[in-house]
């Protein structure tokens, strides 16, 4: 099974610290947020990953080079302009195959056991949610017997992790160029093609300064 890491975003919530580092390789508590993910990948027994990227991509591919240090193989999906979750998966599909792969967002930081994610996958997608942080009270999606559906503010509703495993057919009748991905998990939810669950550990959406500091003193409790 492949996984891909989604590392094309500009980071400007997080400014200063983006300007001249791309967001997946600033530190948080001495290391690289993408290497929590590699390290993590290779514990759970992948060997491939994609990355996509955008914004100062040259240093990612730079640092990390082939993935052989972290016992990975490495392919790099390249975007001259940020293509969105949708379009930045679509291109990378050749590179992925035609299985189910992991995606993961390269900003978040979480305890999850990525092996879980190497579970046969019964419909198109498999999404792992999280409670509501502060900064997203509103949710994403329910929970409804393993399925998961539109949220719709109702009472339940989760948030969306960046942690999920995707079937490439979701993406049939795409073009290439700039599009989201939660229009696709939408229309295969109508179809009751998507299952999730609930996590409960430690997850941080490391999108600001503030939050960083939260992951940092996650990382320093685990220590």
């Amino acid at each position: 099974m492949k996984a891909m890491i989604l590392a094309a975003g500009k980071g400007e919530r997080m400014r200063p610290l983006t300007l001249h580092t791309p967001k997946p390789l600033v530190p948080v508590a001495g290391q690289p947020l993408i290497e929590y993910h590699l390290r993590a990948l290779a514990a759970a027994g992948f060997t491939d990953v994609v990355i996509n990227h955008a914004w100062l991509g040259q240093q990612i591919e730079d640092h990390l080079g082939d993935g052989s240090r972290f016992s990975l193989r490495i392919r790099y999906s390249p975007e001259g302009e940020p293509l969105e979750t949708g379009g930045g998966i679509f291109k990378a599909l050749p590179m992925l195959g035609n299985e189910p792969f992991a995606l993961i967002n390269g900003d978040v930081w979480t305890d999850y056991d990525l092996a879980r994610l190497r579970a046969p996958l019964p419909g198109l997608a498999h999404l792992v949610l999280v409670d509501n942080p502060g900064h997203h009270g509103r949710g994403d999606f329910r929970l409804s017997a393993g399925r998961v559906i539109d949220g719709n503010d109702a009472p339940g509703t989760l948030t969306f992790s960046g942690l999920s495993v995707l079937h490439p057919a979701l993406f049939e009748g795409c073009q290439a160029g700039a599009f989201k991905l939660a229009p696709l998990l939408r229309r295969a939810m109508t179809e009751a093609k998507v299952t999730g669950e609930h996590y409960r550990g430690h997850w941080v959406d490391v999108g600001t300064l503030e939050r960083l500091a939260e992951a940092e003193r996650l990382i320093s409790e685990r220590a």
